[in-house]
Order: structure tokens, then C-alpha cells, then sequence
């Protein structure tokens, strides 16, 4: 592709870049999405949408998105340490394969007029007084902006959070899923070494998402060892080759970077900080944070002020103020002790996790209107 200038150049094609870029190609400005990867592609993690997730896509118009790729409604979790378990009903929630969710939301982008250049290498290079030069698999092109949307792996000198977990995945094939584990049900297995969830994909497949402290993915010598021995302390029916699948990782969960914004420069997502999610939490910040950039990089993009970096930080922080909720939890699930005493007091008052449950699902900061 010949190097030009755009608007802004969107780097990461994931949820929250794919957002972004139809939510400023929708105001009229030119927009590149990039992506390493070509589409679809397979992506273990962010399989479950809660119902903050939901209601963010609802409120730029598509909220049609999850039944129309056939996502299946999500009612219970279901949490086991050990031998003891426990059920939580859920008010909303929706299962859906990130082949089908990312695709879809990349169509919507190219809909709205944005470029997608997908199997292509971006590098942002440096700034000029008007412009960020943005490296694309060997051209140079400028953008007004650029948004990075990178995931994990982004974020300038990300600071990564003590004890932060490794995030670990893989995929079943439906003819080795046992019937057990039925569609709408979320299943997480705790135990001394993380946790693994788990849930059922609109084709039959099963999708599995583990946070895994590093020692004991050592102990176990490798991701699948390690999540296996986990869902192995249950009284749920093993599930064949689990340990010997393929299984992708992750940096660090728990990180912050350095700044999320700088001259010319925003970050949404997971590259502008994470910590562990547990139903579709981080699903709900990233759609919900490059919702709520959009009005603010369409005004950068007219007229550049440094004040616009301090404007997305305090949005930032208030659009996904509500990971606190997820750092104490995933501390209180450190401790086998509590998470014991946890289960046993929802299996007996399943009420308790309302609270928790309610906010978690809450809407974020309100997204950009449609109008």
C-alpha cells in the first residue's frame, strides 16, 4: 500500500481497535486498521461477553452483532475448588467465537469507510509537529492520530503487577466434548495454581481460558499440564488429551504501561492496561474504552492539544474504573482457604454473589452516541 497521510492509523484489529476505527470512520475521517493476523483467526480468549460488553455494543448500534453470529446466551456460572461447587445465575451474557465476533466487527469498520490492511507489520516510528509516522509492513505512511490496539503485547514499558498471572488457552474439538459441559454455562475450575474457565462456542466447540501463576505452569512443566491438573481436582468428567492440546499463552496479565496516551498517540484495551478478567470483563472495557475515545480522537484529529492527552487519561480511568472489583477478587482467589469458604457460602446463599455479579455487568461510562 502506498504511504499517505489519514486521519488515524488504528493498530490492532481486535474488538477495540475495530470499534474504534469504524467509530472515527463514522464521523468522516480516514481510517487505516492494521493487523498482523489474517482474518478469521483463532483466539482463545474473550470468548464470553457480559453484560457491560453487551450494552456497550448496543449503544453504537450493534448490539445485533452476538445473535447474528449465532452467540449463545449465557445463564449460569458454575465454580468449583475442588470438590465443592457452586451456581450463579447471570442476567446477560453471551458466548460467541472471537473468529466470528472479530470478523464481524471488522466488516462493520470497512462499512463505515475505514481501510483494513490485514498480514501487515505496524510500527509507530516518531512524531512530527503535525503528524505520527506509522511504519506498515516496510511503507511509511502519516496519521493525524494514532490508536494503538495491541492487546497485551502493547503499551510502551508495561509495568507488570507482582505475582501477575500467565494467561493460557486452547480450543476442543465438539467430538471430544463431554456432554457435561452444556451450552449458556460458564464453568471455572479454582485451585492452588489459577483458575480455568471454560464454555461451550456456538459450533459445539469448547473454548478454555486459564491465569496461571508462573511457578506452578513450571511445576506442572507446561500450560496444558497445568490447567489440566486444575480442572482435574473437580468431580467434572475429565476431558480427553486436555494436557497434550495446543495451548497459546500470554504475557503477564496484570500490567499497566507506561502512560495511555501521548502526543498524537492514544491506547485502548487490553494495551492500556489489563488485569485478570473473569466472564467477559475485559471484553466489556475494550469495547467500552474505544467507544469513549472516539469523540475525543475525532477532536484531536481536527485541531491537536496536548490537553487531549490528559482528557483520555481521566476517561480512560473512568471507563474502566470498575477493574478494582477484578483485582480483589483475583486476590481473594490466591487463597485456597477463601476460595473454599466462598464456595461453600454461594453453594448455600447464592444470593451473596449479586452484589458482585450486578456491578461487574453495570454499563461503563456511557459510549459516543449514534446520532
Amino acid at each position: 500500500m502506498t504511504g499517505r497521510t489519514w486521519d488515524a492509523i488504528v493498530i490492532g484489529a481486535g474488538p477495540a481497535g475495530s470499534v474504534a476505527a469504524r467509530q472515527l470512520a463514522r464521523r468522516g475521517a480516514s481510517v487505516l486498521l492494521v493487523d498482523k493476523a489474517v482474518f478469521p483467526r483463532a483466539k482463545v480468549c474473550g470468548c464470553c461477553l457480559n453484560g457491560a460488553a453487551l450494552a456497550a455494543l448496543d449503544a453504537i448500534g450493534l448490539g445485533h452483532i452476538p445473535k447474528a453470529c449465532g452467540g449463545i446466551p449465557l445463564r449460569i456460572t458454575r465454580l468449583a475448588a475442588g470438590k465443592r461447587s457452586a451456581e450463579l445465575r447471570l442476567d446477560a451474557g453471551v458466548a460467541l467465537s472471537r473468529e466470528a465476533l472479530d470478523s464481524a466487527l471488522i466488516r462493520e469498520a470497512q462499512a463505515a469507510g475505514a481501510v483494513f490492511l490485514p498480514g501487515a507489520l505496524a510500527k509507530i516510528d516518531g512524531i512530527g509537529e503535525a503528524a505520527r509516522a506509522v511504519s506498515v509492513s516496510g511503507g511509511k505512511h502519516l496519521a493525524r492520530i494514532a490508536i494503538e490496539a495491541t492487546g497485551l503485547s502493547g503499551g510502551r514499558a508495561a509495568t507488570v503487577r507482582p505475582a501477575s498471572r500467565l494467561g493460557a488457552g486452547t480450543i476442543i474439538p465438539r467430538e471430544v466434548v463431554p456432554e457435561f459441559f452444556a451450552p449458556g454455562t460458564v464453568y471455572m475450575a479454582i485451585g492452588r495454581g489459577g483458575y480455568v474457565g471454560i464454555v461451550r462456542l456456538e459450533d459445539g466447540r469448547l473454548d478454555l481460558g486459564a491465569a496461571l501463576d508462573a511457578a506452578f505452569v513450571r511445576s506442572a512443566r507446561g500450560l496444558g499440564p497445568a490447567a489440566a491438573a486444575i480442572v482435574g481436582t473437580t468431580d467434572w468428567p475429565s476431558i480427553p488429551g486436555l494436557a497434550e492440546f495446543v495451548w497459546k499463552g500470554t504475557p503477564a496479565l496484570s500490567r499497566q504501561p507506561e502512560v495511555v496516551a501521548d502526543r498524537r498517540l492514544f491506547r485502548i484495551g487490553d494495551a492500556a492496561g489489563y488485569v485478570e478478567p473473569f466472564t467477559g470483563e475485559g471484553m466489556a472495557w475494550a469495547i467500552a474504552s474505544a467507544a469513549a475515545l472516539a469523540p475525543i480522537a475525532h477532536r484531536a484529529i481536527a485541531d491537536w492539544d496536548d490537553r487531549f492527552i490528559r482528557e483520555w487519561q481521566r476517561t480512560h480511568r473512568r471507563t474502566v474504573g470498575r477493574q478494582g472489583v477484578c483485582r480483589v477478587a483475583a486476590k481473594v482467589l490466591r487463597s485456597p482457604r477463601f476460595t473454599g469458604l466462598a464456595v461453600r457460602a454461594l453453594a448455600a446463599l447464592p444470593a451473596l454473589a449479586r452484589p458482585v455479579v450486578a456491578l461487574l455487568n453495570r454499563p461503563a461510562l456511557h459510549p459516543e452516541p449514534l446520532s
